[in-house]
Order: structure tokens, then C-alpha cells, then sequence
């Protein structure tokens, strides 16, 4: 996928370039800029350095990664924080957008970075991690790149606490005992004495039961009861979605965060999306909760009352916040698996 969180040692990545928060003056900082400087061979890196000069704050400059796993280390000054009122935000987009850029103009296909300036320079980590999203989902729209946020030790995995907080409601242990009671329901009607009723709500039909019934009454064909209940292939119902949403293909596949090839298989039927990638493309196609069950079901899958992933992935359409970077952030915190994996 185009965008990962990962927990890593940033010196460890294999990138064709990672980031790193430079000491302005040609010196070697604390931290992550320490860090990188050992791991690459200081003495030569430092030198690399010294041809660049003084970098104000929001200028970045790249230089060779030498003993790192990286080709180039791009160096970003970063801002520090001096309560929001001298510029900072827009210092450190400067600092993502001007890293972007130059790692596309030296031909990288991968980035590192750490979630600049918000160690020792102090900037806040929700605002941090709010500018990095929008920064790169502006260059994701334009570049295929893949793009990995590094974090390093538990301490550093709290990226954006309100998010978590406000879905923690949804997940909590009550919400996960109410979903086994029904998920492990069995129906007593006739077509439900000996199989579990999954994902529906209790006494409930499953969808395709009473076109089936009406078929046994009318003694119609099998062929006309598959055309009742599967009315569109998935890569055509996703390509109305598209036309009815008035989106473009990229508006589509960056909002999902799924790659332009993998895509443009899924748009000509060449492929058979995971159930992770189908929420992710509901999310990017901006559909409603009740869209979202219908496109899950084309796709072959459903809700789960038992998935924490599921929850997370409701949450964020209920409230109309359609952005999987951010939904991947909350999934990452609690340990899950990352949508488009």
C-alpha cells in the first residue's frame, strides 16, 4: 500500500531514502539526527553536511545514506515549537512537501520518515501527525511512492490520542460482549436450525433466504434466482460507484490508499480484493454506512459484530470521516492489521 506505519528503527528501514530532522547547523543533533549519523558512518556523513550548509528551518537538502540500507538521507529542519503562533505548522508542512519533492525528483520509489519535530524540538504529535496525512495525501494524488511513517518504542505509538479515544467507545469490552451474544445466536426458523446466524441482526432473514423461498414457491430456475441476488460484478458496481459519486480514479484509489496498478486490476475484474481492501475503497469512494454493507456484500463479505477492524472502519464512515491514513493510525494503535494490507 502506498502508506504504512511501521515500529522500526528508522536506521534499519529499507528505503530508497528516510528522513530525518536535521540539526540546522552543520552539527550532529540529538535523537533520531544522532541516531542516523552513527548508523551511517559520521564522519563521512557529516562531511555531506558541510557541503550543504546552514538549513533554515523548512529547507531540506539530501546527501548519500553510506553504511545505511536507504540510498539517501534527506535532511529536514524542522521547527521548534514555540506555541503555534510564529509559523510552525506551516515550517513543518514546508519540512514533508520539500522531502516529498526531492525524493521524487532523485527517482525514489520508497520514503522514510520519522513524525518530524515532535521529539526534542516539542511540536505537538496530534498536530504533527495531521499535517504529515495531509502532506502526503496531496502527493499521493500526483506520485506513486510508497511512504512510511516510522515509529520507534511503545512511548512513541500514542500518535493521535483524541482518535483513539473517541473509538475506543465502540470497541470497548461491552460492545465486544454484545457482539458475541448475537454473533454466536442460533436461529430457530426453519432455514436457520443448523447453522449460525452470522453478522445479522437476531430473527432476522439472511439476504438471499427469501429469494430462495420465492423460488421453491414459484418453482422458478436456479439461473433466474443467482440473477435476483447478484446483480452487478464487483468491478462493475465499482465503477458505477465511481460515475454516481462524481469522483476520479485517483480521488479513488489515494482515498482508499491503494496503489494505481493494483487498482486498475480491480477496475478490469484481474483481481479479487481482500476484505481490507474493500473497506479501504468503501472509505475512498466515500460511501454511507448502508452503501458500504451493499458494496461489502458484492465484494463477498460482510460486517462483522465481532471485528475490531470492522468497528473502527464504521466508526470513521458514521461520522463521515473518510480517511484511511488516519483510520490506519487508530488500527495501528491497537495493534491491528492496516487497511490495503
Amino acid at each position: 500500500m502506498p502508506f504504512q506505519i511501521i515500529r522500526n528503527d528508522i536506521t534499519k528501514v529499507k528505503a530508497d531514502a528516510i528522513v530525518n530532522t536535521a540539526n540546522p547547523n552543520v552539527a550532529i543533533g540529538g535523537g533520531v539526527d544522532s541516531a542516523i549519523y552513527k548508523a551511517a558512518g559520521a564522519d563521512r556523513l557529516l562531511q555531506e553536511r558541510q557541503k550543504i550548509g546552514r538549513l533554515e528551518p523548512g529547507e531540506v537538502a539530501i546527501t548519500p545514506a553510506f553504511d545505511l540500507y536507504a540510498n539517501f538521507i534527506i535532511h529536514a529542519s524542522g521547527p521548534w515549537w514555540r506555541g503555534g503562533e510564529n509559523g510552525e505548522a506551516e515550517i513543518l508542512r514546508q519540512c514533508y512537501d520539500k522531502s516529498l519533492q526531492l525524493a521524487a525528483d532523485n527517482n525514489c520509489r520508497s520514503i522514510a520518515f520519522p513524525l518530524l519535530a515532535t521529539g526534542s524540538y516539542g511540536f505537538p504529535q496530534r498536530l504533527g501527525i495531521e499535517i504529515a496525512v495531509e502532506s502526503f495525501t496531496r502527493f499521493l494524488k500526483e506520485y506513486d511512492m510508497d511512504i512510511y511513517l516510522v515509529v520507534f518504542g511503545r512511548k512513541s505509538v500514542r500518535l493521535s490520542g483524541e482518535l483513539v479515544d473517541d473509538v475506543q467507545s465502540f470497541i470497548d469490552d461491552g460492545y465486544v460482549s454484545e457482539a458475541l451474544a448475537e454473533e454466536y445466536h442460533h436461529d430457530t426458523s426453519e432455514y436457520g436450525k443448523s447453522e449460525r446466524t452470522v453478522g445479522l441482526p437476531v430473527g432476522k432473514e439472511k439476504p438471499y433466504e427469501s429469494v430462495v423461498r420465492d423460488a421453491k414457491d414459484k418453482k422458478i430456475s436456479l439461473d433466474e434466482v443467482l440473477k435476483e441476488i447478484y446483480t452487478d460484478s464487483f468491478e462493475k458496481h465499482l465503477r458505477n460507484l465511481i460515475a454516481e459519486k462524481g469522483l476520479k480514479n485517483s480521488d479513488v484509489y489515494v482515498g482508499a490508499n491503494i496503489s494505481k496498478q493494483y487498482f486498475s486490476k480491480l477496475l478490469k475484474g484481474q483481481v479479487k480484493p481482500s476484505k481490507e481492501k474493500v473497506l479501504a475503497l468503501a472509505v475512498g469512494l466515500k460511501l454511507n454506512i448502508d452503501e458500504a454493507v451493499d458494496f461489502l456484500r458484492i465484494g463477498g463479505y460482510a460486517f462483522s459484530p465481532v471485528s475490531q477492524t470492522d468497528a473502527v472502519v464504521k466508526h470513521f464512515i458514521e461520522r463521515e470521516n473518510y480517511s484511511v491514513i488516519n483510520i490506519n493510525i487508530v488500527l495501528f494503535e491497537y495493534g491491528l492489521d492496516q487497511l490495503s494490507n
